[in-house]
C-alpha cells in the first residue's frame, strides 16, 4: 500500500516557473517587481494605480469552528485558485504568511497543503522574504526608544506603570510572557514590568496588514497608543521620534510578496496577523492587487467565521473598501464529530451520527453569513478518514438549506479536485452592488458594536464587563477612541468565548475582562476568556522532528 507523500515531499518535487511568467498573467513585467531569486519578487505599490486591470470579483474563504488541526482554509482557497484557473477564469489567490512560532510548535505552516499548495512552501515557512523579522525590528527599536525615552529624564511624564507596547520575537515562548526589565542599577534603564508578544500578534503587523501606501504607515505608527501621563493624557508613538526609522525598517516589508500555486497561478503571500486577537487577514495591498489584477480573487481569514471573517467584513472591507461577492465555508467531518461530542483522538472513526449531531455548528456560520448580505457555499473538505456516507449527510444538510456544496479534494487531487467547487463559486457569486453590508456602523458606541457581534454572530445572550475593562471603557471614551472599530480576542475554539462549549452553545454570557487600544491599527481590542498574545510550545514541539541533511534538503516540516 503506497503512503501519501508528506507536504514538502510534493512541494520538493514541484519546478517553479520563473516568478516572471506569474507576473505576466497579472498583466505585470519585471519592471515591477523586485525579484527575490527565480520564484519570489515584491510587488511594487505603484503598480495599483499604473496597472490596474478593473475590479474583480472578491470571494473569502472561512470556516466553521475547526479542530485544532485546522479545517484546511489555506488548501481550500489555493485549491479553488487553482480549480478556477482549470475552468479557464482569470484567477489569483492572496493569502497570509506564516509565523515561525506555530511552525515550531504544534499547527504547522501556512501554505496549504498536499496539492494545493504555494511554493516555495520551505521559503515561504521559513523566513520568506523577511516581513516577519523587519516587524520583528520595527517594533523593537520602538520598544526602545520608549525605554530609553524614561531613562533620559522622561520628557513627555510617561507614567511607566501605564505602559501597554511590549516587545517582541517571532516564536513561541511562554517564559517572556511577564517579564520585569530595567534591572541591574540606574545605567540599565527604568525597571518595570513588560513582557513579549509573537510578532504575529503585534499592532506593527496589525498597522503592516492595513497599511495602504507608505504616508498611512507612518500616521498608523505615529498613533500607535504607548500610556498614560501622569496627568492621565495620552502619549502616542509619534513622541517617541523614531516613526522615520521605523518605515525605514518596513520599506520593504509593506510590499507584498508574489509567488505562485503548485499549478502555476499567481499567489500573494502577505502579512499574517492572529485571528483570534488581531483582525486575522492577509495584507489589504495584497487583497487590493489580487482584485486589480484578476477577475476572481480569492482570499482567507483565519479560525471560523466568527472570528476572522467577521473582522474581515467590518475592519478590512471598510477600511479598504472591499466588496466581496460571495462566501466558501470551509466544512470538515472532524470538525463536525468533535462538535458533536467526539474526542480528538477518536475523530478519525467512522461515525454518522456525531456528524449529524455536529451540523448546528454549521447552520449557525451560514446564517452568520447571510447577516453580511451574502450568498454562501460548502466547501466540505475532504480527510483520508472521511467516508462517503459522512461526506453526504452534510451535502445533504446544505440542501435542505438550500446551500450549494460541493466536496473539495483539493489536496489529493489539487485544481482537478476542486473544480465542481470552482464551478459553483462562479454561478452563485452574485454582483455585490446593494448586497453585502457590514454588521455594524464605527459610529455606534463600543458597547453596542460588542453586543451586536456577540449577540448576532457569537449567539451570546448577554455580555458582560468586569471592573478592569468597565475602566478601561471610561478611559478610552474620555481619549476619544470610542468610535473605532472592535477586533474581540476570543478563542477559536467555541462560537462562545469558553472553549470547552462545543457545537452551538445558547445562554451564554461572554465577559470582555479589559479592553486594549490598537489606535495604530486603527481599533479597539476587547479581550474575552484567557486570549494571550504570547503563545506556548506544546509538550512535544514540532521542532524536535525537524532537521536539514548534508546535502541542504530540509526534514521534518510537515
Amino acid at each position: 500500500m503506497s503512503t501519501f507523500p508528506s507536504d514538502i515531499e510534493i512541494a520538493s518535487r514541484a519546478v517553479p516557473r520563473p516568478v516572471t511568467e506569474i507576473a505576466a498573467k497579472l498583466g505585470l513585467s519585471a519592471e515591477d517587481l523586485d525579484l527575490y531569486g527565480a520564484d519570489k519578487a515584491k510587488v511594487h505599490l505603484d503598480t495599483l494605480q499604473k496597472k490596474r486591470r478593473g475590479t474583480g470579483k472578491l470571494v473569502l474563504v472561512s470556516a466553521i469552528t475547526p479542530t485544532p488541526a485546522g479545517a484546511g482554509k489555506t488548501t481550500t482557497t489555493i485549491g479553488l485558485t487553482q480549480g478556477m484557473a482549470r475552468l479557464g477564469e482569470s484567477v489569483s489567490c492572496a493569502v497570509r504568511e506564516p509565523s515561525l512560532g506555530p511552525i515550531f510548535g504544534m499547527k504547522g505552516g501556512a501554505a496549504g497543503g498536499g496539492y494545493s499548495q504555494v511554493i516555495p512552501m520551505e521559503d515561504i515557512n521559513l523566513h520568506f522574504t523577511g516581513d516577519m523579522h523587519a516587524i520583528t525590528a520595527a517594533n523593537n527599536l520602538l520598544a526602545a526608544a520608549l525605554d530609553n525615552h524614561l531613562h533620559w529624564g522622561n520628557p513627555s511624564r510617561l507614567d511607566a506603570r501605564t505602559v501597554s507596547f511590549k516587545r517582541v520575537m517571532d516564536m513561541n515562548d511562554r517564559s517572556l510572557r511577564d517579564i520585569i526589565i530595567g534591572l541591574g542599577g540606574r545605567t540599565q534603564g527604568v525597571p518595570r514590568e513588560s513582557g513579549f508578544d509573537i510578532s504575529a500578534a503585534s499592532e506593527i503587523m496589525a498597522i503592516l496588514s492595513l497599511a495602504v501606501d507608505m504616508d498611512d504607515l507612518k500616521e498608523r505608527i505615529d498613533r500607535i497608543f504607548i500610556g498614560l501621563t501622569f496627568d492621565r493624557e495620552a502619549v502616542t508613538a509619534k513622541e517617541m521620534g523614531v516613526t522615520g526609522a521605523m518605515a525605514m525598517l518596513l520599506k520593504d516589508a509593506i510590499k507584498p510578496n508574489l509567488v505562485q500555486t503548485l499549478e502555476g497561478n499567481p499567489a500573494f503571500v502577505h502579512c499574517g496577523p492572529f485571528a483570534n486577537i488581531a483582525h486575522g487577514c492577509n495584507s489589504l495591498l495584497a487583497t487590493q492587487m489580487a482584485v486589480a489584477f484578476s477577475d476572481w480573487a480569492i482570499t482567507e481569514a483565519g479560525f471560523g467565521f466568527d472570528l476572522g471573517a467577521e473582522k474581515f467584513f467590518d475592519i478590512k472591507c471598510q477600511v479598504g473598501k472591499l466588496c466581496p461577492s460571495l462566501v466558501v465555508l470551509v466544512v470538515t467531518c472532524r470538525a463536525l464529530k468533535m462538535h458533536g461530542g467526539v474526542s480528538k483522538r477518536d475523530l478519525q472513526i467512522p461515525n454518522e451520527e456525531a456528524v449529524a449531531a455536529g451540523l448546528p455548528n454549521m447552520e449557525k456560520h451560514i446564517e452568520n453569513i447571510g447577516k453580511f448580505g451574502l450568498p454562501a457555499v460548502v466547501c466540505v473538505n475532504r480527510f483520508a478518514h472521511d467516508t462517503d456516507a459522512e461526506l453526504e449527510i452534510v451535502v445533504q444538510r446544505c440542501g435542505e438549506l438550500g446551500i450549494p456544496a460541493a466536496i473539495g479534494d483539493g489536496f489529493v487531487n489539487g485544481g482537478s479536485g476542486m473544480e465542481e467547487l470552482a464551478s459553483l463559486v462562479t454561478t452563485n457569486a452574485r454582483d455585490c452592488s446593494g448586497t453585502f453590508s457590514p454588521l455594524y456602523d464605527w459610529d455606534q458606541s463600543m458597547e453596542e458594536k460588542v453586543e451586536v457581534i456577540a449577540r448576532e454572530i457569537y449567539g451570546a445572550e448577554h455580555i458582560d464587563y468586569t471592573t478592569l475593562a468597565r475602566k478601561d471603557l471610561r478611559m478610552i471614551k474620555r481619549l476619544g477612541y470610542g468610535k473605532l472599530p472592535v477586533c474581540i480576542a476570543k478563542t477559536q475554539k467555541s462560537l462562545s468565548d469558553n472553549p470547552k462549549l462545543l457545537g452551538r452553545p445558547k445562554d451564554f454570557i461572554v465577559t470582555v475582562r479589559e479592553i486594549e487600544i490598537s489606535a495604530g491599527a486603527g481599533y479597539l481590542v476587547p479581550i474575552t476568556g484567557s486570549i494571550m498574545r504570547m503563545p506556548g510550545l506544546p509538550k512535544v514541539p514540532a521542532a524536535e522532528s525537524m532537521d536539514i541533511d548534508d546535502d541542504g534538503n530540509v526534514i521534518g516540516l510537515f
